[in-house]
């Protein structure tokens, strides 16, 4: 995949080649803090002071922060048999992760350290479902952020991407007649005002896009796209490779 193409509601494998580094602290508060081999200083930063050190959530059991239960990066040896000054590892493993928020920067994000980002991608492994506003009975939270292109040598596989023929801002007509805008995979507003109920049905034509209308080889897209299956179906399929809920 590359730099820009990333949206909401996708489904990747994400993975971090393990690299040799050292330990600044064993486990305190949740964390261990190692030596961060990939980013660079930023001395000229008027933002922000770093000393090349970061601290990893590390879940122990029980509950957990949201940040900690979000932790990609893992150690080798685990966080547990680690002390300050030992030698370890650090990667991601290959990971299940969806996507619940993209965001550019231009110029790029101020930060203290090199190079500066210029994407923010937010994620959540499986089995964590997005939550805006997370309390005690849920600690998922928004996700975990990945800054691609920012040095660290992340490799993404893209496992599904929902509705792909579809940009958010679509109006499209479904086979029962209704008229709806997609606003994202799951974020469909029928212009009825009903209920959404059991959402479009398929198949799909594309009626306007970006406010305009369309092209015939967009409208193609989108037909052939939806001319098997169903809203539900794509649903189910994303909901059993994250193990998630797909909306807040």
């Amino acid at each position: 995949m590359g730099e820009e193409d990333f949206r909401v509601g996708d489904v990747l494998s994400v993975a971090c080649p393990f690299t040799v580094t050292r330990v600044e602290q064993g486990v305190l508060r949740g964390h261990v803090s190692v030596r961060w081999p990939w980013w660079e200083i930023d001395n000229d930063s008027a933002f922000a002071r770093w000393n090349g050190i970061v601290a990893l959530g590390v879940n122990s059991g029980g509950r957990a922060a949201p940040e900690v239960e979000s932790e990609l990066f893992r150690t080798d040896p685990p966080p547990e048999l680690l002390k300050a000054g030992d030698v370890c590892r650090v990667g991601v493993p290959p990971t299940v992760v969806h996507v619940t928020a993209v965001d550019h920067h231009d110029p790029p994000l101020e930060t203290a350290w090199l190079p500066h980002p210029t994407q923010t991608v937010t994620v959540l492994r499986r089995g964590l479902s997005y939550r805006e506003y997370p309390d005690e009975s849920h600690l998922d939270g928004p996700g975990y952020t990945i800054h691609p292109g920012d040095g660290i040598p992340f490799t993404f596989e893209l496992l599904m991407r929902p509705y792909a023929s579809l940009r958010v801002g679509d109006e499209v007509a479904d086979a029962a007649g209704r008229a709806w805008r997609f606003n994202g995979p799951w974020d469909w507003a029928a212009f009825d005002g009903e209920p959404a109920g059991a959402g479009p049905a398929w198949p799909l034509v594309l009626l306007t896009r970006a406010g305009m209308p369309c092209s015939v080889e967009d409208a193609q897209a989108v037909a052939a796209s939806t001319a098997s299956g169903s809203h539900q179906e794509t649903v189910r399929e994303w909901i059993s490779l994250t193990d998630a809920s797909p909306t807040p």
